[in-house]
């Protein structure tokens, strides 16, 4: 009957449960003002708020704590796991998905280009921006605890354009902390173009002209 969407976005991911529990009391909830304006927008009628799942502390439970690619944007998933697992009533549940620890090929070149002498020094906090962790760390945090656990990993194969679109979809996602480190509109460039040409390189051109992205994703739920 309540139900918190943490890291909501625009609020996209909120509507699917809405459609789920109609009856459910439902907040989504994102630390970005940006997002929460643009959930608000679309839907006016339905609970938003401006909060950040490190720090958010709800006055009650809720019967699910969901979160669709958020958490990995967070550090420590052992304290926040611990931390939301207590904000789940009885017979509740912890759901969330993440992308999968194990590197896609995108993100090694990623990596790879960050190596480069001339901006290497200044990407550790780029490479530390996001936290996944194994199946088993998520078994071994949450065992314990959870009356059941359900834990899975699906790889899903994305039909690209090209290699150059697969670069154009993680721009604003996993590159952003990269490109973020860089100094200057030209070394952006500079990134962007070594990284458009290993990526060409790695991604085979289908049959039809395509190519297929595959990305492999982590799902946990914890019932309590």
């Amino acid at each position: 009957m309540r139900i918190a969407d943490l890291g909501c976005g625009p609020g996209n991911s909120t509507q699917v449960l809405r459609l789920r529990w109609p009856d459910a009391e439902l907040v989504g909830i994102d630390s970005s003002p940006q997002m929460i304006d643009a959930a608000k927008q679309q839907y006016p009628d339905q609970a938003w708020q401006l909060d950040d799942i490190a720090t958010w502390e709800p006055p009650s439970q809720y019967d699910l704590v969901y979160s669709n690619a958020a958490f990995h944007w967070l550090p420590n998933h052992a304290s926040l796991l611990n931390r939301l697992w207590s904000f789940v009533a009885h017979d509740g549940a912890l759901a969330f998905q993440i992308p999968s620890k194990t590197h896609v090929t995108i993100r090694a070149l990623i990596h790879e280009v960050s190596s480069d002498p001339q901006w290497t020094h200044r990407m550790a906090t780029a490479r530390a921006a996001m936290t996944m962790e194994s199946p088993s760390f998520y078994y071994d945090t949450l065992s314990a605890k959870a009356l059941r656990l359900d834990i899975w990993e699906t790889e899903y194969f994305h039909v690209m354009e090209s290699a150059g679109s697969i670069v154009d979809w993680i721009a604003s996602t996993g590159l952003r902390p990269f490109l973020s480190a860089l100094n200057s509109a030209a070394e952006g460039d500079r990134f962007m173009e070594e990284l458009n040409i290993r990526a060409a390189r790695a991604y085979e051109t289908r049959s039809d002209g395509k190519v297929l992205f595959p990305f492999r994703r982590t799902f946990v739920i914890a019932y309590r």
